[in-house]
């Protein structure tokens, strides 16, 4: 269902359909960019395979290399944005900071080396950040594959970090041209900021739609 008109919206967020540089461009008329991007690690994960470790979904789209990534952050010039990254890829253009996530859940890595993974990185980029100064640690568990209200994507970002991250950007409309599982776009609606959001997939913008048509806030990070 992509085209010009929005495939969501209610008065605080305005959720399209189709592809974020050519197709829909609303998003640039934002204020700030917080948006998980796909950033060339061609990310599957454990859930698009079965026991016999046989592939059967699909991975993360266009994550094949970063230049949606950098696609995205250049035409954002310079602007206050919040990318998340991985510390063996490139960091986007203009990067001042690094927020680093604590998932509070060691990961798989490599299986040769005895310290698995267990943290993502967030960039800072351009001015205007608000709030109180604290460190650049951010504890919040990740959601796990078991949790049963886990939302049906292969990289959902839990609530409580994506609000504690639009906490503290600059006033005006928040900009996710990769919505995926829709938790920018549910943060910036629980604190009462407007929010655009682009998904390139229609089976996440049908589940971002419905996270975002439930009546309650959404507090639980799921």
């Amino acid at each position: 269902m992509s085209g010009h008109s929005p495939y969501y919206q209610d008065e605080h967020v305005t959720l399209y359909h189709g592809n974020c540089l050519t197709e829909h461009r609303e998003w640039l008329d934002a204020d700030v960019l917080v948006t998980d991007p796909p950033y060339g690690m061609s990310y599957e994960s454990n859930r698009n395979r079965n026991k016999k470790n046989v592939k059967v979904g699909r991975p993360v789209a266009g994550d094949n290399d970063p230049s949606l990534r950098d696609g995205v952050v250049s035409a954002w010039d310079g602007r206050a944005a919040l990318v998340f990254g991985r510390w063996n890829i490139p960091r986007p253009a203009g990067t001042r900071q690094r927020i680093i996530w604590d998932k509070r859940v060691q990961g798989m890595g490599a299986l040769d080396i005895p310290w698995g993974p267990a943290e993502e990185e967030i960039y800072v980029i351009g001015k205007g950040w608000q709030g109180k100064r604290s460190g650049n640690v951010l504890s919040v568990q990740m959601l796990m594959s078991a949790d049963a209200e886990r939302p049906d994507h292969p990289t959902p970002k839990p609530i409580p970090l994506m609000e504690s991250l639009i906490a503290k950007c600059p006033p005006g409309i928040i900009a996710d041209p990769f919505a995926g599982s829709g938790s920018t776009l549910v943060a910036a609606r629980n604190l009462g900021r407007k929010a655009i959001g682009v998904e390139l997939e229609e089976r996440y913008c049908e589940l971002i739609a419905k996270r975002l048509s439930q009546g309650a806030f959404d507090l639980t990070g799921l």
